[in-house]
C-alpha cells in the first residue's frame, strides 16, 4: 500500500503491509524504530524483541535496505507524535518484517537533510539521486504538468501528432546531430532540432490544429537554462492563420493558467504586453527582458550632444538608474566595471547621489546643465546611481541589458512568485552575419516577411533588407525565452524570392528544401505557430535555476551522461556498418 495514503487513519488497528527503503534505523535497546519511505514519503516502524526473526532482521538493516513490513498501525503516543510529517500521529507496529534488497554505502545523498553533493556525483548516480523527496516531488509534478498542457491543447481542438525522429537536416540555427545510413552508404539522416518541416506538411495535409509533446535534438553548448542535446517542446500549430496575434491568443490562456492554477503564482499583468524586436532592445538591452523590476535603459544621445567630455562623444550614449545604488561599495562597482569590460565595454562611468551632490570620476568633465539634463532624464533621486553606457548602439544595449540584470540579482529584486510575461513581436527577417561578413536569416526561411513578396521585392539595398521583418514572436517568462512562432512562409514565390535576396537561386532551394516546397505547390493553406520549451518553463514554475534539475537524466554541464557513460567509443563493425572511418585529429 502507498505510504501517505490519505485512507491510513482509517486502519487504525488494522493489519497493513508495507514497502520502501530504509530511510534511518534508531535502535533504543529494547525496540527498533525504523522511517521508512517511499514516493509519498516516511512511516515510522516499530520492531519490538517479541518477533524474534523480524527484530533479528531490524538489527541488521542499514540505509537504502528494501525491504517490506506487515503489522498493525496504531496511534502514537501524545509526547511521540511528529508534527512535521503527514504520518505523524500513527506507527506501524511489526509482526512481520521481510528484506528485499541490500544495498551498499550510497556515494550520494538520498535525503533532503541539507547535506550537498557536488552536481556531477549526484548525475553519475542519478538513480539514487532521483529517491530524494524532493526529486520524487519534481517528477510527479512534471507529469501532472503534461497532462495539464495535453489536456488545454485537446479542449482546444489540436490534434495530437507524433512526427518523425529520423528525419533530414533543417536550417533551425544550431547544429544537428547526424545519424549515418547503413542502408545508404555516404548519406545521413538528422535528428530533428523541431519538428517544423513535418508540422508544416501537416497543415498541407489537411490538419486544421496540430501538437505534441516532441522531442528535439540541437548540438548547442550546454548552461544553466538550456540542456545539451535533447529536450522537449510543446509544439502547436494552426491552418488558416495569417496573423500571428490568433496564435498568442490562442495560446496565452494555456500559459497564464499554469502560472496561477498549475504553479500559484501571480501573473505581474493579467494583459500580456506586446513588445517590438526593436522596442525591447533599446528599452532593456535584451529580446527577453524581465519585466518583474523596471530600470530601463534610459536614451542620453540627443541630450549630450555637444558635450565636451569625449567617452560621451559615441554615437550612442545611455544610462541605468539604479535605486539605492549609491550604497555600492568601491569593490562592488569594479566588479560591475569588470563585467562590463568583459562585454566589450572600455569601462563604467557612472554617478552616485549622495546628501544632495554627485560623487563621480567623471562629473568634472560634465557641465552643471548636462549634469542636470543626466539627473532630470534618469529619475535619479538621492541613494541611487547612474550608470553609462557610450559606444554603438548594438553594444551598449548587451552591455547595460546584461548589467540590468546584474544590478537586479544584486539588489534582490526578482521575486520568485511573481511571473511577468511578454511577447516580443517583429524580429528582423535578415540580419548581418559578423563572422561571414554577409546577411543571412536572422531566424529561419520558413518565417512569413511582413509584406509578403511585395516587401521583399522592395528592398535593394542592405539597409532596406535589414529593415524588413518577419511576422514572428516569442514569449518571454521572468527573462527567459519559452516560446518561439511566426507565420509560416507557405508561398513558393516568396521562399524563392527570400533566397534570392542572399544570392541562392532556385536550385538551391529545391535541393535543400525540395520535400516542402513541392507540398506548397498543391494548394498549402496559410498556417502559423509556435513551440513552448516546457523544461525551461517548468524550471521557472518549480523555482528551480538548472534546468538540469527538473529532468530526470540529464547530462551534466559539458554534455557528458555520467551515468551512462555517453558518448562513448563503438568498436569497429558497428563503424563498418555505417560507412564510418575515424580519422585520428
Amino acid at each position: 500500500m502507498r505510504i501517505l495514503s490519505e485512507d491510513l487513519k482509517n486502519y487504525l488497528q488494522k493489519t497493513v503491509t508495507v514497502s520502501g527503503w530504509v530511510n534511518s534505523r534508531r535502535d533504543h535497546g529494547g525496540l527498533i524504530f525504523i522511517d521508512l519511505r517511499d514516493h509519498k514519503g516516511l512511516i515510522q516502524l516499530v520492531v519490538t524483541p517479541d518477533t524474534k526473526e523480524s527484530f533479528s532482521l531490524a538489527e541488521t538493516l542499514r540505509d537504502e535496505f528494501v525491504i517490506t513490513a506487515t503489522g498493525k498501525i496504531r496511534e502514537r503516543a501524545p509526547e511521540l507524535k511528529n508534527p512535521n510529517i503527514p504520518t505523524g500521529n500513527i506507527e506501524l507496529v511489526v509482526d512481520e518484517l521481510t528484506l528485499l534488497n541490500k544495498s551498499e554505502t550510497p556515494p550520494v545523498n538520498t535525503h533532503d537533510d541539507g547535506a550537498e553533493t557536488g552536481e556531477d556525483l549526484r548525475l553519475k548516480y542519478r538513480y539514487l539521486d532521483l529517491r530524494r523527496p524532493s526529486m520524487q516531488k519534481l517528477i510527479r509534478r512534471r507529469s501532472e504538468f503534461y497532462q495539464f498542457m495535453r489536456s488545454y491543447m485537446t479542449e482546444h481542438d489540436f490534434i495530437e501528432v507524433p512526427t518523425p525522429i529520423l528525419a533530414n537536416s533543417s536550417p533551425e540555427g544550431a547544429r544537428d546531430f547526424l545519424v549515418p545510413s547503413r542502408i545508404h552508404p555516404g548519406k545521413f539522416y538528422a535528428l530533428p532540432q523541431a519538428p517544423q518541416q513535418f508540422k508544416q506538411l501537416l497543415m498541407v495535409g489537411g490538419v486544421p490544429r496540430y501538437f505534441q509533446i516532441a522531442p528535439c535534438f540541437r548540438d548547442e553548448d550546454p548552461r544553466a537554462d538550456r540542456l545539451y542535446g535533447d529536450f522537449y517542446q510543446l509544439d502547436c500549430e494552426m491552418a488558416f492563420v495569417d496573423d500571428g496575434e490568433v496564435v498568442r491568443q490562442e495560446v496565452e490562456p494555456l500559459i497564464k493558467s499554469l502560472v496561477t492554477k498549475f504553479a500559484g503564482k501571480k501573473l505581474l499583468s493579467e494583459e500580456i504586453p506586446r513588445l517590438s524586436y526593436t522596442e525591447s532592445m533599446e528599452r532593456f538591452g535584451t529580446d527577453k527582458p524581465d519585466l518583474r523590476y523596471e530600470m530601463e535603459l534610459i536614451e542620453l544621445t540627443e541630450a549630450l550632444k555637444g558635450t565636451e567630455f569625449k567617452v560621451f562623444q559615441s554615437p550612442c550614449v545611455k544610462a541605468l538608474c539604479v535605486k539605492n545604488g549609491a550604497s555600492l561599495t568601491r569593490s562592488q562597482i569594479d566588479g560591475f566595471t569588470d563585467q562590463a569590460r568583459k562585454l566589450g565595454a572600455g569601462g563604467l562611468a557612472y554617478i552616485l547621489y549622495e546628501n544632495g551632490t554627485e560623487k563621480s570620476p567623471i562629473a568634472k568633465f560634465l557641465k552643471p546643465e548636462e549634469l542636470k539634463k543626466i539627473k532630470e532624464l534618469t529619475g535619479a533621486e538621492d541613494g541611487d546611481a547612474v550608470f553609462f553606457g557610450a559606444d554603438t548602439r548594438e553594444k551598449v544595449n548587451k552591455v547595460l541589458g546584461e548589467l540590468r540584470i546584474s544590478f537586479a540579482d544584486h539588489f534582490k529584486l526578482k521575486d520568485d512568485n511573481i511571473v511577468a510575461l511578454c511577447w516580443v513581436v517583429d524580429f528582423p527577417f535578415y540580419e548581418f552575419n559578423d563572422g561571414e561578413k554577409k546577411i543571412d536569416f536572422g531566424h529561419n526561411p520558413f518565417s512569413m516577411p511582413r509584406g509578403g513578396v511585395e516587401a521583399l521585392e522592395k528592398a535593394n539595398t542592405n539597409e532596406e533588407k535589414l529593415a524588413i521583418v518577419a511576422d514572428q514572436y516569442d514569449m518571454v517568462m521572468n527573462g527567459y525565452e519559452i516560446c518561439s512562432g511566426a507565420v509560416r512562409n507557405h508561398n513558393p514565390e516568396v521562399m524563392y524570392k527570400a533566397f534570392g535576396i542572399l544570392g541562392y537561386d532556385e536550385k538551391y532551394v529545391e535541393e535543400r528544401f525540395g520535400g516542402m516546397l513541392n507540398a506548397f505547390k498543391f494548394g498549402a493553406p496559410p498556417h502559423a505557430g509556435c513551440a513552448f520549451g516546457i523544461d525551461r518553463i517548468f524550471m521557472v514554475l518549480e523555482d528551480t535555476k538548472n534546468i538540469r534539475d527538473v529532468v530526470a537524466f540529464p547530462k551534466n554541464g559539458s554534455g557528458v551522461d555520467l551515468m551512462m557513460s555517453s558518448p562513448s567509443v563503438v568498436d569497429s563493425d558497428q563503424l563498418e556498418d555505417a560507412h564510418i572511418d575515424i580519422i585520428e585529429d
